[in-house]
């Protein structure tokens, strides 16, 4: 998804942010790490499915896998938009997400990070 499709030069953002999202701010039941791997499992042309557009976004975006902080990034929203965003595609089993390994600590273990932070200088 190109920034175009998101801005009006003359007007600003086409679309609000919560209107996307219907006003919601939490995706449900899921709570979603920034740094969770997500992966598309099925096609994003599913007939029997009602997607929105960002919705269809991040399924294309996700056939290879991304994470949550670099689908919001990707898509150029915010990432609470993002979050409710893959916890609709999460209730429809559309999605999957692997979550990083935590250290003893409860802690996100060094290489994780280390991943991010390379991720985010490439962007």
């Amino acid at each position: 998804m190109t920034s175009d499709e998101w801005v009006d030069e003359a007007a600003g953002p086409v679309v609000r942010p919560y209107a996307v999202v219907r006003g919601r701010t939490s995706s449900g039941e899921h709570t979603l790490d920034l740094v969770a791997f997500v992966i598309t499992v099925t096609d994003a042309g599913v007939p029997w499915m009602n997607l929105q557009p960002e919705h269809s976004a991040i399924l294309e975006l996700c056939r290879t896998p991304r994470t949550v902080t670099e689908v919001a990034a990707l898509m150029h929203i915010p990432l609470g938009v993002v979050r409710v965003l893959l916890g609709d595609l999460l209730d429809v089993r559309v999605i999957r997400i692997r979550e990083p390994e935590a250290a003893a600590s409860g802690r996100p273990n060094v290489r994780v990070i280390e991943e991010v932070l390379a991720g985010l200088m490439a962007l």
